[in-house]
């Protein structure tokens, strides 16, 4: 029997068919048209105890997780990894803010729930015990914060390293202190005046220390950087407001 004829069959009870009538519709068509979200791609998240809560990724986003999104069209790119990397555990990295914001919005897209890239102030409470800025006092200029660090603070390698390689912050969110820089919401303008989201020459990353890069850089290490020492990778976590279906 089609849908069609199904619905006619309904019982003759005028608002209750057409509200049964419709939801039918709705949910049978949804399934034979393969939308509803996809909870396969579901980003791994944690509560963080925040003035307001969020729920942050675990990792960062990987090769693989990207990949998904270019599959689908949504990521103007495939990225490639080397030989002795595995794609399912690399960070995902040579990633811009557009580019970013892009596979923040297929997340959202996909699973049918919000999730954005943290601001600058969360990713600083986020990473709170694991990056400390305390110990970094010879200059108080957020802008400086990578000098403190280069003086003063242990190096730790550049190397793009597997997810986990790093320290876990008590809420379980990993790497936060590793060689990958995260973009964060938050536009750097300089002595510049208030600009529009869509109008920022640069946004403030979270990593050992604080950076400012241009919105379109991918590899600052070799395109420079807005203000202070270069991060050696840049990459994305996602946050959200939510607390997230069960995948």
């Amino acid at each position: 029997m089609t849908l069609a004829a199904a619905i006619r069959n309904l019982p003759a009870i005028p608002l209750l068919g057409a509200l049964v009538s419709l939801a039918a519709a709705l949910i049978i068509g949804a399934a034979f048209d393969g939308r509803g979200p996809d909870l396969s791609v579901l980003p791994d998240t944690v509560a963080v105890p925040l003035a307001t809560p969020v729920w942050v990724q675990r990792h960062e986003v990987t090769i693989d997780e990207w990949n998904a999104c270019a599959a689908d069209g949504a990521c103007a790119r495939a990225l490639t990894w080397q030989r002795h990397q595995d794609p399912a555990t690399t960070p995902a990295t040579r990633i811009n803010q557009p580019e970013a914001v892009a596979y923040a919005a297929w997340i959202s897209q996909k699973t049918n729930h919000p999730f954005r890239l943290p601001t600058s102030a969360e990713w600083d409470a986020i990473a709170a015990d694991v990056v400390d800025r305390a110990k970094n006092p010879l200059f108080t200029q957020p802008e400086l914060d990578w000098a403190s660090a280069y003086l003063i603070g242990e190096r730790k390698t550049r190397a793009l390293k597997a997810s986990g390689a790093f320290s876990v912050s008590p809420d379980g969110i990993a790497d936060l202190d590793g060689s990958v820089w995260e973009w964060t919401s938050d536009c750097y303008v300089g002595g510049g005046g208030p600009v529009t989201s869509d109008r920022c020459p640069a946004f403030w990353v979270g990593g050992e220390h604080l950076a400012a890069i241009p919105y379109l850089e991918r590899d600052p290490a070799r395109g420079g950087c807005a203000v202070g020492q270069p991060p050696a990778h840049l990459g994305l976590r996602l946050v959200s407001d939510r607390a997230p279906p069960e995948g």
